[in-house]
């Protein structure tokens, strides 16, 4: 079948298998390696990316599914070579460390605030709950949400004892 589809602002247009997941046409047809597989049945959000403005988790669609959609990856978040206020606010925090997890949890971190420019620390966990991270602890990853909300440094706030030690419940 042939398909056409945008990625990150690119149009594509492929023939492909019927049973080739969008994650498989995303990196071995087009190159956008930053999406991640991890578990490949839709439960760990390495592989997430935004379609028609919604996270979905890559492994689960059909690339034919998504003809005629608009795709966002991690690779079209950094513009002209510079890293966008969320990948910033990562590195910033530390919220990286293997890296593998990191592609699918910006998506999701920048879905998130798009609905919700200033979520709280509940909302940041209920936003990347489809995420798996098996190396930061969460932490992190919830202090560099707030530093790209712009919720930390505010006067009076040190960003500090947000999140107490171990209390991360991840579902």
């Amino acid at each position: 079948m042939r398909v056409k589809l945008k990625v990150n602002g690119g149009t594509y247009e492929r023939e492909v298998e019927s049973h080739k997941t969008l994650l498989r046409f995303l990196r071995e047809d087009l190159g956008f390696t930053g999406t991640k597989e991890g578990c490949g049945a839709g439960e760990c959000g390495a592989c997430t990316v935004i379609m028609d403005g919604k996270t979905v988790n890559s492994c689960m669609v059909l690339a034919v599914e998504a003809d005629g959609s608009a795709i966002e990856t991690i690779e079209g978040q950094a513009a002209k070579g510079k890293l966008s206020a969320i990948q910033e606010a990562f590195d910033r925090h530390h919220a990286v460390q293997c890296g593998f997890c990191t592609g699918g949890m910006v998506m999701s971190v920048r879905d998130l605030l798009v609905r919700n420019p200033k979520p709280s620390v509940e909302e940041i966990k209920e936003g990347i709950e489809g995420n798996f991270c098996r190396c930061t602890g969460y932490q992190q990853i919830i202090e560099a949400v707030l530093d790209a909300s712009g919720q930390l440094g505010a006067p009076g706030s040190t960003g500090e004892g947000l999140v107490p030690e171990g209390r991360l419940e991840h579902a």
